[in-house]
């Protein structure tokens, strides 16, 4: 057989670079700022509620949550290539759609569904092919790997949306994104290919590692009757929507210490973002993915408790904290993507993930528009951070069942052997050993065997 090259570096760097693009997500709190500024300044454009304020951002994770699903599915069987295609069309469609607008609706059909779709067809492109490329061992620093261009990217766009919505405006910020990422990702996606059918990464691919790697192909049906997938799920809900509450609100909270200079903390949560998906990939190597889990929602939750004691003047510890929360929040995208493929095997796992990915979506739905509701009534943040922290300590107690993937292997359908002949069918008689038997084991079977063929 032909050697296969390996193509997994290429692969992870596209994935990284599109990621990059797509992670303007994560900069959300930037343009909220700037509509909720248009809307207290009362110059007739943003005409939202201030509860509203985050809808748009809420379906987005929505929309792109459950996109993995169909993108994962496309990624599976077709090609990661087209998939990335997609997603980089949708995203620009979406943006440019925007800028031409100021309704709120439109806001939460482009911004929300039409790029949201395309933020999870891009994401479900990235990682899938390029965990494929790579033995076991490595497969939480290439998920970090990858998925930190997502978290990295608001190092670039925070501070480059700042510009422009003050040089531009910001319609003309949204068309200026849109254009460049379609451009951006529809070029990397040509970069993406799975492996031949067949392609084993392993060092030893005869070995019986690779064998029981394979037993635990999991099809989604068969993933979704287990109770490691609800586990996992609500696990990641938490993790997930806590982090993106404070995302979505980390410029607004910003402002009231730093001022215009708001972006650096955008900023530094996406260098602690990106840092904490490469660290908790390789730390989850080696010590597991559960363990790893557990202490950084633990972690995430005493963040959340100090963020309650923390006064608005106090700029440097807020600065210090959203890079410590970005850095909590962005260990789930690298634990639940590899904890997914060692779960449920890689053969499904790009539909696989899209279904666990649904908990990133429905926690970036819930969480943010609850809290933005808490802080519109009450005008604090407080009871928002108590009810995640909350959330994040529960989560932290259920890795603890979480963690043993010995009884994942019994939950997959796994073909059954023929049943055995009942005594005295002719079967039994076919092969029912002759005088000729041995006391060796089989010798007899085969020997009537080549009685019955002569």
């Amino acid at each position: 057989m032909e050697k296969v090259k390996n193509r997994g570096w290429s692969v992870a760097t596209a994935g990284i670079g599109i990621n990059l693009a797509l992670g303007i997500l994560y900069t959300w709190s930037m343009f909220k700022m700037a509509i909720k500024d248009s809307i207290v300044a009362g110059d007739g454009r943003f005409d939202w509620s201030l509860s509203s304020l985050n809808d748009p951002y809420a379906v987005c994770c929505l929309a792109f949550a459950f996109s993995m699903i169909f993108a994962g599915r496309l990624q599976d069987k077709f090609s990661p290539r087209i998939t990335a295609l997609i997603g980089g069309v949708l995203t620009g469609l979406g943006l440019m759609w925007i800028s031409q607008s100021y309704s709120l609706w439109v806001w939460i059909l482009g911004f929300g569904v039409l790029t949201g779709t395309g933020l999870g067809f891009g994401y479900a492109s990235a990682t899938p092919p390029a965990i494929k490329w790579f033995p076991a061992a490595k497969t939480g620093l290439i998920a970090g790997l990858v998925v930190s261009g997502f978290g990295l990217a608001s190092v670039y766009i925070a501070p480059l949306s700042s510009y422009l919505i003050h040089t531009v405006g910001l319609s003309a910020a949204m068309m200026i994104f849109g254009g460049a990422f379609i451009v951006v990702v529809c070029g990397l996606s040509q970069f993406l290919v799975n492996p031949p059918a067949g392609y084993s990464p392993e060092a030893k691919p005869a070995g019986s590692a690779a064998v029981q790697a394979k037993g635990l192909d999991f099809a989604p049906s068969a993933m979704l009757r287990t109770k490691s997938f609800y586990l996992l799920w609500f696990t990641y809900f938490v993790g997930a929507g806590a982090g993106l509450m404070i995302i979505g609100n980390v410029a607004g909270m910003a402002k009231a210490s730093l001022g215009d200079m708001a972006w650096v903390v955008v900023a530094l949560m996406a260098v602690g973002n990106a840092g904490g998906r490469i660290v908790a990939g390789i730390l989850s190597d080696k010590i597991g993915r559960t363990q790893t889990l557990a202490i950084m929602l633990c972690f995430q939750s005493l963040l959340l408790f100090s963020l309650m004691m923390v006064g608005k003047e106090q700029a440097i510890v807020m600065v210090m904290a959203a890079a410590l929360v970005g850095f909590n929040y962005g260990t789930n995208l690298s634990l639940f993507p590899s904890a997914t493929k060692d779960y449920f095997g890689l053969k499904n796992f790009g539909v696989n993930y899209g279904l666990v990915f649904t908990a990133w979506g429905v926690g970036g739905f819930v969480l943010p528009r609850v809290s933005q509701m808490i802080v519109a009534a009450t005008g604090s943040y407080e009871s928002a951070y108590l009810t995640a922290a909350v959330l994040l300590i529960l989560g932290a107690g259920m890795t603890v069942v979480l963690d043993k993937p010995v009884s994942v292997e019994a939950e997959a359908p796994v073909p059954q052997p023929a049943a055995a002949p009942r005594a005295g069918s002719a079967l039994t008689s076919m092969v029912r050993p002759g005088p000729l038997a041995t006391g060796r084991p089989g010798l007899g079977h085969r020997s009537s065997y080549r009685r019955m063929i002569k």
